[in-house]
């Protein structure tokens, strides 16, 4: 097979997520091609990755069961801070075509400290501008960017940043000119939670990998690119959850309010009531009726997805919070309730009384749990904040318009009901 693919992360996300799919691709296609790992930062798992030949096992586990599968996808890792020309070399190949990343969403940014002649440069864009600069030089063809990042305009940003060293280091307008000629960067969404190794758990495989990977089942990666995509990895070949839009933003708004709004309408509440985990929520009777009420009756309604694809996420999410094998503590998810609730679930609330005329009793209800959980000193949140919402009535907390940016005094009535 020919390496194809040059991937910026060794870490358990891109191996559970894109090495996962891209294998199954393999697989089921002929496609044909493999996988070059570079580790983006001076101290990571390529080692432990290429003592095992860059195979290792993949284990997907939930309530649809377990799946295990043997990745070898992966032709080989380079390491730039150990050898920077065999970093470099990887301009010479042209069969490269694609540039896969997961850089933590603090890896796109730009850093005017980075210099063109160090070996190599700080950040994750900064050394792709040197190995693009080499590739232009060359005289060869660009790639296509497909970062997982899991920031807003995540193929943009990465552009910008790359174009910002261009400037910085005097890189010339032709090399600038090819960078929005001949290289495609792709805004996406991801959505899967990978558990990674295994720690506290013996898993007998029969044979040893310390580089084992376990995930949930659902996958979801969106794409925001060129038509030609499927032409060239066929993931629509292969069962896989892939979807190619030009319009990214209706599947983020529908991943905010949908799988982060129902958690966040949820976790106020469920803490109030004793409970500590997603999962027992869902296996207790009250707590699921109000998640499904949250979803089903008053969020779905606010989206513009044909309803059908709508409650097809809505059921996965209700399937992936039923998983046995992830322990999601509530108390992790009420950080910065405040602002969550905002981004999350206000929204849901205003299209509602805008669609309908009328108030969506259950999430006015999840808004009142939120204020009586911050009169609590279970919070996680900025220290102003919670001493506001510990002390101020409810009007006063519905007319802070920083915390909102709305006044939402005329919600005071509705919401005192639960309280």
């Amino acid at each position: 097979m020919k390496e194809r693919i040059i991937q910026f992360g060794e870490g358990g996300f891109l191996r559970g997520f894109a090495d996962w799919m891209l294998q199954k691709v393999n697989e089921q296609t002929d496609f044909d091609g493999k996988v070059v790992v570079v580790q983006p930062i001076k101290n990571g798992m390529c080692d432990m990755l290429t003592a095992q030949g860059c195979e290792y096992t993949h284990i997907c586990r939930g309530v649809e069961g377990v799946e295990t599968k043997k990745i070898d996808v992966i032709s080989r890792c380079v390491k730039p801070y150990d050898d920077f020309n065999a970093y470099m070399a990887l301009a010479e190949n042209p069969d490269f075509r694609f540039i896969i990343s997961n850089t933590t969403e603090a890896g796109i940014t730009f850093d005017a400290n980075d210099k063109q002649t160090d070996k190599p440069a700080s950040s994750f864009p900064a050394k792709l501008t040197q190995l693009l600069k080499k590739r232009f030089d060359l005289g060869l063809n660009g790639f296509v960017f497909i970062p997982c990042e899991l920031i807003d305009k995540n193929g943009e940003n990465l552009k910008k940043c790359i174009l910002s060293y261009a400037d910085l280091w005097s890189l010339g307008d032709g090399f600038k000119a090819w960078i929005e000629k001949d290289n495609i960067f792709c805004n996406t969404l991801v959505d899967r939670i990978n558990t990674g190794y295994p720690k506290e758990e013996k898993i007998d495989l029969g044979y040893e990998d310390n580089m084992i990977n376990t995930s949930e089942y659902f996958h979801l990666w969106v794409i925001e690119g060129y038509n030609g995509l499927f032409n060239e990895i066929p993931f629509d070949k292969c069962g896989l959850n892939v979807i190619l839009t030009d319009n990214l933003a209706m599947y983020r708004t529908r991943k905010v309010r949908i799988l982060n709004g129902a958690h966040t309408s949820l976790v106020p509440y469920a803490l109030l009531e004793g409970f500590d985990t997603v999962k027992s929520c869902i296996d207790d009777e009250k707590m699921n009726a109000h998640i499904r009420k949250c979803v089903f009756d008053e969020i779905i309604p606010t989206l513009d997805l044909p309803r059908e694809e709508l409650v097809e996420y809505a059921d996965n999410v209700l399937i992936r919070f039923a998983n046995p094998y992830i322990k999601h503590y509530l108390s992790s998810i009420a950080l910065n309730s405040v602002s969550k609730f905002k981004v999350r679930v206000l929204p849901s609330i205003l299209e509602y009384i805008k669609r309908f005329d009328k108030m969506p009793e259950t999430l006015i209800f999840a808004f009142a749990k939120l204020i009586a959980f911050y009169r609590t000193d279970m919070t996680n949140d900025d220290e102003e904040i919670v001493k506001f919402m510990k002390t101020a009535s409810v009007h006063d907390i519905l007319a802070k318009t920083e915390y909102w940016d709305a006044d939402l005094t005329f919600l005071e009535a509705e919401v005192n009901k639960y309280l």
